[in-house]
């Protein structure tokens, strides 16, 4: 018999805009139960989440340290404080941020990958592979910058712990969690917001990262976010999205359009590329150990 528990952890969902139900109900089938990490928000945050499903999802009540502004390592805190709320008879844990969703057809892969390797003891965690949408639900991001994978699933362990920014997890010291590969995407929604809504994301967001003088003097004060200055090179999505993500999309209210031939790339990034796409070694930093 095997427990999965997804967690994740959230604020001010519905000021920013994330689609937080989304990526909870994309991977709610596959979990047993759920615990999200909600902080006090300035919104309705709170009776969001607990209109979702009351009888899967368990919320952990938080207070975020907003003086943890080096490195985003509040929201690292943050997950861990959902992670530590998981029960001990849980085998695996699923882990989704505010802005990812996992597409239904790739349910069938991740449940296989989890039975397949729930008794292998060497495996900590599964990876999964990214696509960054970027402007619209049209577009994705392929600058060499795009992470393309990270751990999403990761075995119920006290010694592991959430990375950095809690874009990925490592275990005791520092020690890289060992990984096994599941054909699966995680689809990134983060810069896809109505253009006001991701400005006031952007002022906010980078606090977490950088002190008062580096925001002032690197984030442009604007009434809404200008998708066009920040792009380097973006290609046409022509598969489909997630069930949970159609209503979303249908109630887009904001136009943008890319010229695909068009791209900010030097030639080291091209390089990059074509050894990555076309060959298939991955140059990019890895916060994980993969077997083979």
């Amino acid at each position: 018999m095997m427990k999965v528990t997804g967690f994740t952890f959230i604020r001010n969902a519905i000021k920013f805009d994330y689609p937080i139900v989304e990526a909870i109900q994309s991977i709610l089938p596959l979990c047993d139960d759920f615990v999200v990490a909600v902080g006090q928000s300035e919104d309705e945050t709170l009776a969001l989440i607990k209109n979702i499903n009351p009888e899967k999802i368990r919320i952990v009540e938080t207070v975020w340290d907003d003086s943890l502004r080096e490195g985003g390592k509040v929201l690292a805190v943050e997950t861990d404080k959902a992670f530590a709320a998981i029960g001990e008879d849980t085998d695996w844990c699923f882990y989704i941020q505010g802005d990812e969703v996992v597409h239904e057809q790739y349910h069938p892969a991740i449940q296989e990958a989890m039975q397949r390797y729930q008794e292998d003891k060497t495996v900590d965690g599964l990876l999964f592979k990214y696509l960054h949408f970027y402007g619209s639900y049209d577009y994705v991001g392929i600058a060499p910058g795009w992470y393309r994978n990270e751990i999403r699933i990761v075995r119920r362990n006290p010694h592991i712990y959430s990375y950095r920014d809690a874009q990925g997890f490592r275990k005791n010291k520092g020690e890289k969690l060992s990984v096994a590969a599941v054909e699966a995407f995680v689809y990134h929604y983060g810069w896809v917001k109505e253009p006001k809504a991701m400005q006031r994301k952007q002022e906010t967001f980078n606090k977490l990262w950088h002190d008062d003088e580096w925001v002032k003097k690197n984030v442009r004060q604007a009434e809404q976010f200008d998708y066009a200055s920040h792009i380097d090179a973006l290609e046409l999505f022509t598969g489909t999205h997630p069930e949970a993500m159609k209503k979303r999309i249908e109630q887009k209210n904001w136009k943008f359009d890319y010229d695909l031939s068009f791209n900010k790339l030097t030639f080291k990034q091209k390089l990059k590329n074509f050894v990555q796409n076309k060959i298939g070694y991955n140059l990019s930093y890895e916060n994980y150990i993969l077997k083979k």
